[in-house]
């Protein structure tokens, strides 16, 4: 992919492939609280309950991730397309007004997510220009809400089942 035209062809073709939308938060050994959205997120084991994430090595949050010893992903829904382009936006106030409640570690969580997941570091793998962080789920939590669908470039709601 050396040309600008391949590079925008494969941006492309990512962004027609439909996928849910998480902010990831964490605190940093201050205690001050660090987050980014990420599309790129997936179930990786059942036993033990693992997920993945990636988080580019750019962004400002990354140091803090880099050695976090917990970390909370949260599926969200339609209501927080701007919270979760906040979180994709470097130098953003990215925590004011946004609902979050620190938890029993001090992590930041976003009480109205679909689905909340508390980690512990399992692997930590170079990917490119990104880090793949892979997290053991320590808690889970379901709500009722339906998740956001991130699908070329704009965020969409998912119909209620029958």
């Amino acid at each position: 992919m050396s040309s600008p035209e391949d590079v925008d062809l494969f941006k492309q073709a990512m962004a027609t492939f439909p996928s849910g939308v998480t902010i990831v938060t964490t605190t940093d050994v201050n205690g001050r609280w660090w987050g980014f959205t990420a599309t790129s997120f997936c179930s990786v084991s059942m036993d033990p309950p693992l997920v993945l994430v990636c988080l580019a090595d750019t962004a400002e949050c990354h140091p803090v991730f880099a050695v976090a010893e917990r970390w909370v992903v949260h599926v969200v829904h339609p209501e927080h397309a701007d919270l979760a382009l906040r979180f994709a936006t470097r130098g953003a106030d990215k925590f004011a007004d946004a609902g979050f409640v620190a938890d029993e570690h001090g992590l930041p969580v976003l009480d109205r997510a679909c689905v909340t997941l508390s980690c512990t570091p399992y692997a930590r793998h170079a990917g490119g220009d990104h880090t793949i962080l892979i997290g053991q789920v320590e808690r889970t939590h379901v709500g009722d809400d339906l998740p956001a669908v991130y699908f070329r470039r704009g965020f969409h709601s998912l119909p209620m089942p029958i």
